[in-house]
């Protein structure tokens, strides 16, 4: 019987195996139960779906392993801003905030950071016209001395070094902008059809052969081809409940995805609570429902950060946090907690700055239930929720996909044509759909329509891959009509 692992002409190799393929002439011989399954088009899709996402996936995880560590590269490289001896009496904040107005000039100040342990610098955020969104200058000031250690550009919420700033950048979008975003969403777009696919292949065949027993072994037994096709299912049965987590994670942060579940959110009421800024509105409605506080309504002098930061200390924010000034009369300062490890702190509390006197305190334990899991999704995406436990997880789930990809092209590279130098073998045999009964094909239609639908990068490229491959069927079928007019 001839091999049904192959590659077309001009495609990538990708993950296959012929001891899973189902020919035409097996599907002539079982009509009934090829039929009843969904087999051999499942098949063709893994098939495909591993030309697809394999150059990708593997960008994606050693760029992730990369990211995975770099707040330990961060304490290394970034030692003298991050870091100072640590000293008996901590200055006042403002002092320090004025030591790095002075440092930054034609700046605005936007938080500040008060060190989180006692060797910690005090970060100050600024904002300048001439930076980009969500870019801001840091200043890295000592506590005891108010000595600013150095000024560096960061990024995002979370104040990402430049160090960081790269990976992130590396891993979300190779440094093209925009356009190598749709590098990491089509990957993950495309994760988990993969990964589902996969499972239900290797399952079926584990079942049919060994037992569920060996489903997360590899075979030792085996030689050759089929021992590299044992590890690589077995490792990806291992790491698959991750990597499906990480796709449905990386698509909350992708361009056109993410905007779809950014709109689901908010329809569901899962977005992500915040404490208004406006000194009138909290003396208006003294806090919401399911918030802590009471109205406040003096207005007069500042009374400082640090006035509020004791007060926001005594209201129970303990832990590094997050000071946010007034940027314009009427306004209110914002304090917030900013641990992200496990036991998340991120609780926030208003506070007015004529006063200190607390206006409102929103608890995290006070968010919808989805905010919450995109909270700790995120951080565990990151390598941040569970500290260092949660890095080497992420790390030999990074290497374990490497190792899989490779052991599929390893595969394929066993089952090349050894007759043709460049010879190329043949995708799996098409009419796999015939094999579906109706009952079952129009749901699966309708559901990857909708799925298409929520994840566009998924259904464009798969509406792409399905005008290639009826393309590349008319191609082939083009000599042997030519051949037969002929005779």
């Amino acid at each position: 019987m001839p091999s049904a692992n192959h590659i077309s002409p001009g495609n990538f190799p990708v993950v296959a195996d012929d001891s899973l393929a189902v020919t035409t002439d097996d599907l002539a011989e079982r009509p009934t139960q090829a039929r009843a399954s969904l087999r051999p088009l499942l098949l063709r899709l893994h098939f495909y779906a591993g030309v697809l996402v394999g150059p990708f996936l593997l960008v994606a995880a050693l760029s992730g392993l990369f990211y995975v560590f770099t707040p330990q590269l961060e304490r290394v490289v970034y030692d003298h801003e991050l870091q100072v001896p640590a000293g008996e009496v901590t200055l006042p904040l403002q002092r320090q905030i004025d030591a790095a107005a002075r440092a930054v000039p034609d700046a605005t100040v936007v938080r500040v950071r008060p060190g989180g342990e006692p060797t910690s610098t005090t970060q100050v955020i600024f904002s300048r016209p001439d930076l980009e969104p969500s870019h801001w200058l840091t200043a890295y000031v000592d506590p005891y001395t108010t000595q600013v250690r150095g000024v560096l550009e960061t990024y995002g919420s979370s104040q990402a070094t430049p160090l960081r700033t790269w990976v992130d950048e590396l891993h979300r979008g190779l440094h093209l902008g925009d356009v190598g975003r749709l590098y990491s969403e089509l990957a993950a777009s495309w994760l988990w059809v993969v990964v589902l696919g996969g499972l239900v292949l290797w399952w079926s065949r584990v079942r049919r052969r060994h037992g569920r027993g060996r489903l997360l072994l590899p075979d030792r037994r085996a030689s050759g081809r089929r021992r590299v096709i044992s590890w690589h299912a077995a490792t990806g049965t291992w790491i698959a409940a991750v990597l499906l987590f990480l796709s449905v994670t990386g698509l909350t942060w992708s361009q056109y995805a993410g905007e779809t579940i950014t709109d689901l959110r908010a329809a569901l009421s899962w977005e992500t609570p915040t404490l208004s800024t406006s000194l009138s509105e909290h003396a208006e409605h003294g806090g919401h429902a399911g918030h802590e506080g009471h109205t406040g309504t003096a207005t007069g002098p500042d009374v400082g950060p640090d006035r509020v930061l004791a007060a926001a200390r005594a209201s129970g924010l303990d832990g590094p946090v997050e000071v946010t000034p007034p940027s314009a009369e009427g306004e209110v300062y914002l304090v917030k907690q900013i641990t992200n490890s496990w036991p998340v702190k991120q609780d926030s509390a208003a506070f007015d700055p004529a006063t200190g006197q607390l206006l409102e305190a929103l608890r995290f334990d006070d968010y919808p239930l989805g905010a919450k899991l995109a909270r700790w999704g995120i951080d565990a995406h990151m390598g941040l929720l569970f500290g260092l436990a949660n890095q080497i997880v992420l790390a030999a789930v990074c290497l374990a996909l490497v190792a899989v990809i490779c052991w599929g092209y390893r595969m394929w590279w066993h089952r090349r044509p050894t007759r043709d130098r460049f010879g190329v073998g043949r995708p799996f045999p098409r009419g796999a759909w015939r094999a579906v009964p109706r009952w079952a094909l129009v749901p699966l239609v309708v559901a990857a329509g909708f799925v298409g639908w929520f994840l566009p990068v998924f259904g464009v490229s798969l509406l792409a891959f399905l005008v290639v491959d009826a393309l590349s069927g008319m191609l082939a079928r083009r000599p042997s009509r030519s051949g037969a007019r002929e005779r």
